[in-house]
């Protein structure tokens, strides 16, 4: 038998909500899973992800690097006006070298990009650097004259600044242009207030903070890299054992020059 419940005015509630009285028919319980089950479904589901990030990670990277060196050899051929080509050399024990040490991890040690002439002759280097801007830290890679003391051209590779404004430091062909044969150190000046100085650069209007940042970045660059730079334009030429590897192609790898390369006022053949 079945109960059946009292219904508003007394009536009888209808057939389909009876209420059973039977054991056996009360509300369904949801099946139990084990927490052994939900481990493994996990461990299985974080390993196809691995998998597939693995996956992805080897088939993405090798293009990431080709871009990368792409990036970079043309950011060198421009700042150094696009030379004949360009040999890598490293700061190691306080002056620069082709060939470090085998036991040195060039991974980690400083770096140059210097440019040569097709008769040999060294056109100049080209340097990276990065420091904070308005926004985040700006990227960029100038080129410089050692003999002359002069910066020979900027470019910047990674910045945030603020669009419209700040981004003009990379998008402003005219303040680019400033950073062609301006001597070193430089020196930052509001449009208007030039007095003709051979180391001034006119800051963009309403960003003046980006382009102090690019001003600033090249400047503490140099603070480093002047006196081994000079030493090495100085001596004139320097023999590499192994030779200085070549700005990285498209497809990523330095090669070996296996050359004497002169650097300063001495031919060569790079």
């Amino acid at each position: 038998m079945s109960e059946k419940l009292p219904t508003v005015g007394g009536g009888e509630q209808p057939e389909a909500m009876e209420v059973a009285a039977q054991p056996g028919r009360g509300i369904p319980q949801k099946p139990q899973v084990s927490s052994g089950r939900l481990v493994a479904t996990l461990a299985i589901a974080g390993a196809v992800a691995g998998f597939f990030i693995v996956l992805v990670h080897q088939w993405s990277q090798p293009r990431i690097q080709e871009y990368q060196a792409r990036v970079l050899r043309d950011a060198v051929q421009e700042v150094l006006g696009a030379p004949d080509h360009t040999e890598t050399w490293f700061l190691h024990d306080g002056a620069f070298t082709a060939a470090p040490p085998a036991t040195a991890d060039t991974a980690e040690l400083d770096r140059i990009y210097v440019g040569f002439a097709a008769d040999g002759s060294p056109v100049g280097v080209a340097a990276s650097a990065a420091e904070p801007g308005f926004q985040d830290v700006i990227r960029l890679i100038f080129g410089y004259d050692p003999g002359e003391s002069a910066v020979l051209g900027m470019k910047v590779l990674e910045s945030k600044e603020t669009p419209g404004l700040g981004d003009k430091i990379e998008k402003d062909s005219s303040f680019v242009a400033e950073f062609r044969g301006v001597e070193a150190p430089l020196v930052g000046v509001k449009p208007g207030r030039a007095t003709g100085a051979e180391n001034e650069v006119d800051m963009i209007t309403g960003a003046t903070i980006s382009s102090e940042a690019i001003i600033d970045i090249i400047n503490n660059r140099l603070d480093v890299l002047s006196d081994p730079l000079q030493r090495l334009w100085r001596e004139g030429t320097a023999t590499a054992s192994s030779g200085g590897g070549t700005v990285p192609p498209a497809g990523g790898t330095a090669s070996a020059a296996g050359t004497t390369a002169a650097v300063g006022g001495g031919g060569g053949t790079p």
